[in-house]
């Protein structure tokens, strides 16, 4: 007898809920009407975030031969009187290389060594 009482209130729970389900069954789905997509303002598109100077002010060779005294002064171990040098050099004869560059004089060999790369002719 101990089982049937645990059995009948679990027999009407099951039909009860058996009923339930079948009600929401046999009811015909009412497709769901779509929600219109919520839209934030458009923002104007980023621009790009320049990027930060790693390198040395310095990207752009400079022509020996075509710079100005300002433009020689931005490099390396260049100086007022070293770029008024140059200047006087090349007014004679435009620097033909860098070999051409050493061989006149003009600079000390530690600053041909730093400029070396951020010229041209």
């Amino acid at each position: 007898m101990t089982i049937s009482r645990f059995l009948i209130p679990l027999a009407a729970l099951a039909l009860t809920a058996g009923q339930g389900f079948a009600q929401t069954a046999t009811q015909p789905a009412t497709p769901a009407k779509p929600t219109a997509p919520v839209t934030a303002p458009v923002a104007p598109a980023a621009q790009p975030a320049k990027p930060i100077a790693t390198q040395p002010a310095q990207t752009k060779k400079i022509n020996i031969n075509t710079a100005t005294a300002a433009e020689l002064d931005t490099l390396k171990g260049i100086g007022e009187a070293r770029s008024k040098k140059i200047i006087e050099e090349r007014a004679k004869t435009k620097f033909k290389d860098f070999a051409d560059l050493v061989k006149r004089n003009v600079l000390p060999s530690n600053v041909e060594a730093d400029i070396k790369d951020k010229i041209t002719f």
